[in-house]
């Protein structure tokens, strides 16, 4: 029988994309482990920085579920699920084959090397999506063929390119993306669009970005705070964009603790940070293009409200799709 490895690679992407935005200074990362039969046993997310990374998660999983251990369950630290694994294996990998959209990392930072694991593990084929650029994680595929496995790069090649695109910009300068929630009909006023889980999600991803960028507009009509209290997170700089530097002061934004904030006419603050997150509508859409990298869209099965994004004709390619309780989440990239 053949083996449908783009498939096992995708399943392992789109778990990735659940969690793009929220992993920074990391990469989003995903991972499938496959049986002796190519039967499915896990597919996992590097979830965010410091946390064990895909592949220790999907091995986890795996084991779990060969083996209806409970102990490994109570384990979230990654040198400890590592450990677990080294002790207990018992060879049970020894005939998985294992895919992962980032090759796996050959060094011992806050987590210790995947591939290390892997290759003591006795996994028999590892398939790659791309290379991993960071000098400081690299090569983790040489240790893994000097450790005899069979590896196969660049399977789904494009699609993990695209994952990966925000790590390898804010490595090198800063990485931007548009956000922004509607309706059906193209509207983004009137209230709450979309649903909490999707709201929290946005916390989180403030939890992690440099800065935050707003209209002034927006300012003065929402009176927003912009934290990310719906995560216990911490909030960002901001930068409000707008030519009018007079701004009530009471706003709860201007009030919230080691917060910096910036009024400014231009972007050029963007060059200071490395993660940036732009909040608005139709408006500052067109205004932000030139420096966005990608949008991400929360669509609400909802009509209602009046202005927001109609007259816009600009085309985008879909990078990926989900749902998230009602809404729809699309991170994609403009046709230039």
């Amino acid at each position: 029988m053949e083996i449908n490895h783009n498939f096992y690679m995708n399943l392992a992407i789109e778990e990735a994309w659940k969690y793009q935005g929220l992993t920074y200074p990391n990469p989003a990362v995903g991972c499938t482990v496959t049986g002796e039969k190519s039967e499915l046993l896990a597919v996992e997310a590097h979830h965010c920085a410091g946390k064990p990374h895909a592949e220790v998660n999907a091995l986890k999983s795996a084991y779990y579920k060969l083996t209806q251990n409970k102990e490994i369950l109570k384990l979230h630290n990654s040198e400890e699920i590592h450990t677990f694994l080294l002790q207990n294996h018992n060879n049970m990998f020894k005939n998985c084959s294992l895919y992962s959209t980032l090759e796996p990392c050959s060094h011992v930072g806050k987590t210790p090397s995947c591939a290390n694991l892997i290759a003591r593990l006795g996994i028999k084929n590892l398939y790659i999506g791309v290379e991993d650029l960071n000098v400081v994680a690299a090569k983790g595929k040489d240790i893994l063929l000097n450790s005899g496995l069979h590896v196969t790069l660049h399977v789904e090649k494009q699609k993990c390119e695209d994952l990966l695109f925000p790590f390898l910009k804010f490595m090198k300068e800063s990485f931007v993306f548009f956000k922004w929630a509607q309706r059906l009909n193209g509207t983004s006023d009137a209230g709450i669009i979309s649903s909490k889980k999707s709201r929290k999600n946005v916390h989180a991803m403030r939890n992690v970005c440099d800065l935050l960028v707003i209209g002034g507009n927006t300012v003065r009509t929402d009176r927003p705070t912009l934290d990310a209290r719906l995560v216990q997170g911490k909030a960002p700089d901001i930068l409000i964009f707008s030519r009018e530097k007079d701004f009530d002061r009471t706003i709860p934004l201007f009030n919230v603790e080691n917060r910096k904030v910036t009024i400014a006419s231009d972007f050029s603050l963007l060059k200071n940070y490395k993660n940036i997150m732009i909040e608005g509508s139709a408006k500052m859409y067109e205004l932000s293009r030139d420096v966005v990298d990608y949008y991400l869209c929360y669509l609400a099965p909802a009509f209602g409200g009046h202005e927001g994004f109609k007259n816009i004709e600009d085309k985008f390619d879909i990078l990926n799709a989900s749902k998230e309780e009602e809404d729809i989440i699309m991170w994609m990239k403009r046709r230039i």
